[in-house]
């Protein structure tokens, strides 16, 4: 079934495996020229298959090498197609151009966004048909090449490595390859003027095995001391969590100051306005970075569970400030109870609703959640189950339901009753004793 929180995106009848881009976009006019190429397959008898494409025009669409009919209404492209049968192959190829803009919506505006020189993409959760046909659907990860060409006074970032870039008459082509599957939610491109090199480590504290590099312009160096930070955060990341499940993590920062930071898969996106030296800039780098584990390697099967991505990412801000010398992460927790225990209690946990799904007091009750299962279990169980969590699901779409069994297998006993009215009261459960 079509997810409920994102009822016109995505079809339950199609799987894509890969997605090949190439782009040729142009700067100043904000022009897309572009052909997509999928692979994948129908999962069911049909003679249609509908893609998500948000303010494009396709000139020409083939499937299986086929030249086919289409339409295009309401965010959906509609291929109509020989008979087709379940579980069938399709290679779908479709060209296609426009001056890409964001959508609006209920979360605001989401997808391809001009910068004041360059681009900013930001998917979550239904903006990737802003920029490239998809099966936009959180279940459906893929395998991405994406190919840019652009002006070369501009430096392209997507998702995966870097594999070829090629430079002629004036305009340089990017091409970046990721072999581990993502949600279509984080696919992205990043052109801005911007320059690429590696993070130094803090005068006390070594450098993390994993490589992290910064693409950053006028911030530059305000970025590059900032971001320092990141190798201590990491290490305690992958201590608490488990393996880094990328090769490396990226950071963009864009000359823009922007509402939010963003998270893509292996990078992150900062405006200038989150690097200053307070708690509430800090909090939100190791936010992004815990992303890396949930949300893109362990990433959701339907947006009902957006605390999963949520509720984790805010427990490292409480783990990442007692380990930097500041307050406990039961501290905070206690804190956070007494703020949410002041507000409406009409918010479900497990079940936000579309609307509120990006509401604070999830990623909040998210992470009291956490903390109180941590207060039951104790450390050494309630960490060995993230660890074998985010090892079991590795690159894999995951559910609550998944998170309870695992936990309840490494600690050995049933902890649903104690997840039961985080996830499905309104009213806000009690800490346990921070003494037991």
């Amino acid at each position: 079934m079509p997810d409920p929180y994102t009822p016109g995106a995505g079809d339950p009848d199609l799987h894509i495996d890969h997605y090949d881009l190439d782009l040729d976009y142009r700067i100043g006019p904000n022009r897309l020229s572009a052909r997509a190429r999928l692979t994948g397959r129908v999962l069911t008898e049909t003679k249609a298959i509908a893609l998500d494409l948000t303010g494009m025009r396709v000139t020409k669409a083939s499937v299986n090498g086929r030249k086919v009919r289409f339409s295009a209404r309401g965010g959906k492209l509609r291929l109509v197609t020989e008979p087709l049968q379940g579980n069938q192959p399709v290679r779908i190829d479709i060209a296609y151009v426009g001056n890409p803009q964001p959508a609006i919506g209920a979360w605001g505006d989401i997808g391809w966004e001009e910068l004041e020189d360059g681009v900013l993409v930001a998917g979550q959760p239904v903006g990737a048909s802003t920029w490239f046909p998809c099966n936009d659907h959180p279940s459906n990860k893929a395998t991405y090449r994406i190919k840019v060409l652009t002006e070369s006074e501009y430096t392209v970032v997507s998702n995966g490595r870097l594999t070829e870039k090629v430079r002629r008459a004036g305009r340089t082509a990017w091409t970046y390859e990721s072999d581990v599957p993502l949600a279509t939610y984080l696919a992205t491109v990043q052109i801005g003027r911007y320059r690429h090199g590696g993070i130094d480590a803090e005068a006390d504290s070594p450098l993390t095995a994993v490589p992290l590099g910064l693409y950053a312009g006028r911030h530059w160096h305000e970025a590059s001391a900032r971001l320092r930070v990141q190798h201590s955060m990491m290490d305690l990341f992958v201590e608490r969590f488990g393996p880094y499940p990328f090769e490396r993590y990226d950071v963009v920062v864009t000359d823009d100051e922007l509402d939010i930071p963003l998270e893509s898969q292996p990078l992150s996106v900062l405006g200038p306005n989150h690097l200053g030296p307070e708690w509430e800039a800090e909090r939100l780098i190791a936010h992004e970075m815990a992303h890396q584990w949930f949300g893109n390697s362990l990433t959701p099967r339907r947006w009902s569970d957006i605390w999963l991505n949520e509720g984790f990412a805010c427990y490292a801000e409480w783990l990442w400030s007692e380990a930097s010398g500041r307050l406990s992460a039961d501290a905070c927790a206690r804190r956070w109870w007494q703020t949410l225990s002041a507000l409406p209690q009409d918010i479900l946990l497990g079940d936000p609703g579309g609307p509120s799904m990006f509401d604070d007091r999830v990623y909040k009750r998210g992470a009291l959640c956490l903390h109180d299962l941590r207060l039951h279990l104790g450390d050494e169980v309630f960490f060995t189950a993230l660890r074998e969590w985010t090892t079991q699901h590795r690159h894999a779409s995951v559910d609550t339901t998944a998170f309870v069994d695992c936990v309840s297998r490494v600690a050995a006993t049933d902890v649903a009753e104690v997840l039961r009215p985080w996830l499905t009261e309104t009213a806000l459960p009690e800490l346990a004793d921070s003494a037991r």
